[in-house]
Formats: C-alpha cells, structure tokens, sequence
C-alpha cells in the first residue's frame, strides 16, 4: 500500500514537470518574451527539488531507524512524523512498532543480567573470567573471599597476592580441573571452560572450596577403614585367644604329672596340634591382610606411555584365553579399527584388566551361554573400555561398596582389587565405574581422558 501510494506521488510529480517543461519549451517558441519561461524555469528547479526531497524522504527514514537500532537509541519515534502525508503514516507506525520491539527486548535482557548478576553475587561458589591479557571480564564477591583479596581489577592483583593460585588459574586447561591448597581452611577446586566473545577467547574459572567435603569424606574413609581393620582383625584375634585359653586348660586338666616328666594323653596332644595349627593358620592370615593393606597404600606412580588399546586387549586376553575356553566362556571384542592411543601405564593397566576378567570369569560360573564382551568406545574426549559379562550380577546393595577396600563378596578374596584397580585410575586421571542388572549383566568401564 506505501509503496504504491509513493509509486503515485512520484508520477504525479514527474507529470507536472514534464507539463511546465512542456509548456515553458512552447513559450520559448510562440512569445519573444523570456520573463515567464523564466520564472517556469524557477518552478521547475522548485519541483526537481521537491521532487528529490520526496524521493529521499524513506531513505533518510530508513537510515535514521537503522542509526537508532546500531546505537541503541530507541527513544526515536515516527508515529508521529507524518509532514508528508497519509501515505507514510503506515511506515511511521512500523518503524514505531519495531523500535518498540527493540526497547522491550533490550529492557528484558537488561532485567536478564541484573537478575545473573544478583545470582553471581550471591552464590557460594566463585566465578571469575579473564583473557590472555588478564583482563578481568567477570567476577564475584566469593570469588575475592576465596582468594583472600578484597580488591581484584586485574589478574596481576592475583598475582601480586597469591602467586602460586595465579598460576593454577592461568595453566588451567580448559574442561580440565585442580586442586589448590590455600590454607588449613581452605582448599580450592577449579573447573575451567574457554568462550569466545568477538575476537577475544574468555577463560571461565569456577572456584569451589571443598575443605567441608574433604573433611567428611576423610571421614568416612577413616570410619570405613576401621570397620574393615576391626573387622580382620576380631577376626583372626578372637580365635586365637579362644584357642590359647582352650589349650591352657588341657594343660591344666589333661597333663599328667611324673617324677621327671610329664605325660599328654593322645586326645589332648591331637587338640594342642589342632589348635596350634589354626593358630598358625590365622597368624599367617592376618599377614596376608597387613601385606593386602601395604600394597593397597603403596602403589608406585604412573609411567606414562603411549599405548595401543588393542594391543593391550590383545595381550591380556590372550594369557587368560585358554582358562575361559577351559571354562565354555565365549569371548567377544568390539574393537574399532582406527588405532586408539592411551596415555598410561601399560603394567597398571594390564593389571586392572586381567583383574576385571577374572572377576567376570567367577561370575560366569553357573551362567547358561557365559559371555564376556569387551569393547572400546570413543569420544571427543574420552576413550572407554567396557568388560561385559552375563553373570550373576551384583545386587544394589553391594554395588554401592565393592569399590571400599577389603569389601568382598566372595567366600575366597582379599576385597582388595577393585579398590586398588580404582586408585590406579585416579593415578591415571581417569574412573573406574560399574552398572549391574542381577542375571542379565554387569559392566564394568575404564575412562580414560584423551591425550590433547
């Protein structure tokens, strides 16, 4: 509808200055007289100028809406700009409308990041951004209690005060995490990410201090291992005390006493051998668990290499290969044919593997069809190796605790290998998890992190 108004307006205005052209040109022709071509020559350089004046009258309204939107000026209006009639009244009230727009939408983000900001502020945990100049784009109020500094602008008031977390915040890599010890009271976990905003790269530190979860969590482990320890112990110690007071008592009742010597019915010499035996048995039990207990808390560092995934499938399951064949376990390998590089120890996790298929072996025992699947998975930024059996499975109630050292569920079992296989993954910045269905399956997964 503008536009066709305008498309008339126009052929309006050039029909009237072709009529003066016209009738200015006759002039010229029939009269000696120049003064009224003249002064139609007047008119018509007026209606060239009105003419360009009408023409340009959108773009300069075009280009007053696109200058209000680029510099965020909405206070502009056109509704009310109608010098030129009905014809641009619509186009007034749309150029309105979208201002409008514009004006609510900017308001709504403003009331957006206020509300953030509020959030920010008011969270317990710190969060900080900063780019590779050490400018400060971002930061809250936990953020400068944790880093015990009270006015922070710039990366190197951080510096100036706490050196060493400077360079933990600076050196994080992006999706990775750390662990900075400030003071007895505060001990800081960081977890980075990288946001590009224009041409700048924005490294977005959160800052957590996890001094109370430590304390508990050392807590449990302490209660838990002094279960166990108790537990072991009572164990071996309650036996042997009863057997030594059982064997000071046929001393005392069975021993006949002679001039020179004295003499041991047979059936007391057999309880004295009986019990010393156990004795013997459950002393050297007890050592088993203090060594069990040694290695647990003595596993050498990592030496990392790089290594072939299925090569070191390979390998173990080619040492335990004839005892699952001897056992009717059917052995299936899900391995992808591009090579996958793992930054570990190859002995650790040799170790770890041999372990989870021995576990999965004695699952199997009384399974119809026994299968043991191992398969590699693939991720941006994880490589995954899952041992799947179709044993027994672990119920619930277990699942949540064979991961605590010396907890087994066997008759015969030090409760030792899972718990160690978990801390050689922690060595290698990695996980150990499982998932079980009771008689369907239980799966078994190491997680490792890709080598950037």
């Amino acid at each position: 509808m503008i536009l066709k108004r305008f498309s008339v307006g126009l052929i309006f205005r050039l029909v009237l200055i072709f009529a003066v052209l016209s009738f200015m040109a006759y002039l010229f022709q029939t009269t000696p007289n120049f003064l009224a071509p003249a002064v139609l020559f007047f008119v018509v350089v007026f209606q060239f100028l009105e003419l360009y004046n009408y023409v340009n009258t959108i773009n300069k309204k075009v280009i007053r809406f696109l200058e209000s939107v680029r510099y965020s000026d909405f206070s502009s209006g056109f509704s009310a700009d109608n010098k030129l009639g009905k014809s641009f009244k619509l186009l007034n009230q749309s150029f309105h409308e979208v201002l409008e727009i514009f004006r609510e939408t900017r308001a709504e983000k403003e009331q957006h990041l206020i509300m953030i900001s509020t959030i920010l502020q008011n969270i317990q945990t710190g969060i900080i951004s900063f780019d590779t100049s050490g400018e400060i784009g971002l930061i809250n109020s936990m953020t400068k209690k944790l880093l015990l500094t009270s006015q922070i602008k710039n990366m190197s008031d951080i510096k100036f005060n706490q050196p060493r977390l400077y360079e933990h915040l600076i050196n994080l890599k992006p999706g990775k995490s750390d662990l900075v010890i400030v003071n007895n009271d505060i001990k800081l976990a960081l977890n980075s990410t990288i946001l590009r905003m224009g041409n700048k790269d924005w490294k977005i530190v959160s800052i957590h201090n996890i001094y109370s979860e430590l304390q508990q969590n050392e807590l449990n482990a302490w209660q838990n291992l002094t279960k166990v320890l108790r537990h072991e112990i009572m164990n071996s110690v309650t036996p042997i005390a009863t057997l030594v007071s059982s064997m000071n008592d046929i001393l005392e009742e069975d021993v006949i006493k002679l001039p020179n010597s004295y003499e041991l019915p047979i059936e007391a010499h057999e309880d004295i051998k009986l019990g010393l035996k156990t004795i013997e048995n459950r002393s050297r039990g007890l050592v088993n668990f203090i060594n069990a207990y040694r290695d647990y808390t003595n596993i050498p560092a990592p030496k990392f290499t790089s290594i072939s995934a299925q090569q070191l499938i390979h390998y173990v399951t080619k040492l335990l290969k004839e005892d699952l064949q001897n056992r009717g376990i059917k052995l299936q390998l899900n391995l992808p044919e591009i090579d996958i590089q793992l930054w570990a120890d190859e002995e650790q996790v040799q170790l770890i593997l041999i372990n989870l298929i021995k576990n999965a072996k004695e699952a199997l025992v009384n399974c119809l069809n026994p299968t043991l699947t191992i398969t590699i998975i693939t991720t941006q930024n994880f490589y995954y190796i899952n041992v799947e059996d179709n044993g027994e499975g672990i119920v619930p109630e277990a699942l949540e605790r064979i991961f605590i050292p010396f907890f087994t569920t066997k008759k015969e079992g030090s409760g030792i290998g899972l718990s160690l296989s978990r801390q050689i993954m922690q060595l290698h910045n990695g996980k150990l998890s499982v998932s079980s269905t009771p008689n369907i399956s239980t799966t078994f997964t190491l997680q490792f992190p890709r080598k950037k």
